[in-house]
């Protein structure tokens, strides 16, 4: 059994666990491997979309301001990225942060068969909505299949599959069909699934304690805090400082992590940690993930 005493820092209450003792897992191995393995970028497979249908802002960290349809300036006839390998030196963090979990390569190798929105001009607008939706439906599925291996919400299992399920089924679908589905509702559903997974893992790290749910931490310092079982989902986390913290059960669905300091933290058993967050943040060689999440190459720099 975890001891704990608290101690208030910046206005909010913090467990500090004492030393030696060993948090039990969180997560087990996935029932959905083969599905994770399809939501990571594979951009050979791809014909550019993030880098067309999206809209993009300098300010952002992307090269330029341009409107969604528009290709970048760096996309290449082959579809790769002029600069690509010197997007840490042009300060390129938008480029850097970006994931569209297998969302490209779904929609020009799967939906469309390898047909290009430069093959096919006239299609052109229906496969970069295609691709918005795609995505959407990957981010929530990336998710689901998070919480599938989350140990505490196993009496979730039943709920979860059925709307991986659905999720399956809405992405074979012929792309007008697609476009017509309801994301939102279907997002309403998943919303509240992710939310039930992250309450029964809060009672399993710290039964009985109240939460302390704030909506903006920026630039906070909670520097070697233990921050276990902590809700920072859907929060301002921009510049927060979170280095040599135990993140164990912390939940960081959504949350806004851009520049937040994760070097020698371990989350390796937070909850809902994304490619895109970590891609975002600021870690080093010490920084422990989840095994499911790969280290920024940006990191040897920093």
């Amino acid at each position: 059994m975890q001891i704990c005493i608290y101690i208030e820092q910046m206005g909010m209450v913090i467990a500090v666990a004492e030393k030696g003792n060993k948090m039990n897992t969180l997560h087990r191995s996935t029932r959905y491997k083969d599905l994770v393995r399809s939501l990571k970028i594979d951009c050979k497979k791809c014909s550019g979309l993030c880098c067309t249908a999206l809209y993009f802002s300098k300010s952002e960290g992307f090269p330029n301001n341009k409107p969604a349809g528009k290709p970048c300036t760096n996309l290449m006839s082959d579809y790769s990225c002029a600069v690509h390998r010197n997007l840490m030196q042009y300060n390129l963090k938008g480029c850097m942060a970006f994931d569209c979990l297998g969302a490209g390569q779904k929609v020009t190798s799967d939906i469309y068969g390898g047909v290009s929105w430069k093959n096919r001009p006239e299609a052109a607008s229906e496969i970069f909505q295609v691709f918005l939706a795609v995505w959407q439906l990957h981010q929530m599925v990336w998710y689901l299949a998070e919480a599938s291996a989350v140990i505490p919400a196993e009496k979730l299992a039943e709920d979860i599959d059925a709307l991986i399920c659905e999720y399956r089924n809405m992405t074979t679908l012929a792309p007008a069909q697609l476009l017509q589905i309801d994301i939102e509702e279907y997002r309403t559903r998943v919303n509240r699934i992710l939310k039930k997974a992250g309450e029964l893992a809060a009672k399993f790290i710290a039964p009985g304690k109240n939460a302390d749910k704030r909506s903006e931490y920026m630039g906070r310092n909670f520097k070697k805090a233990n921050l276990n079982g902590q809700d920072f989902s859907m929060s301002l986390m921009i510049a927060a400082n979170l280095e040599g913290c135990s993140l164990y059960g912390t939940n960081f669905l959504g949350a806004d992590m851009r520049d937040t300091n994760i070097r020698n933290a371990d989350l390796s058993e937070s909850l809902f940690l994304t490619q895109a967050q970590v891609n975002s943040a600021q870690g080093n060689e010490n920084t422990k993930l989840p095994k499911t999440l790969c280290r920024p190459s940006s990191w040897k720099c920093q």
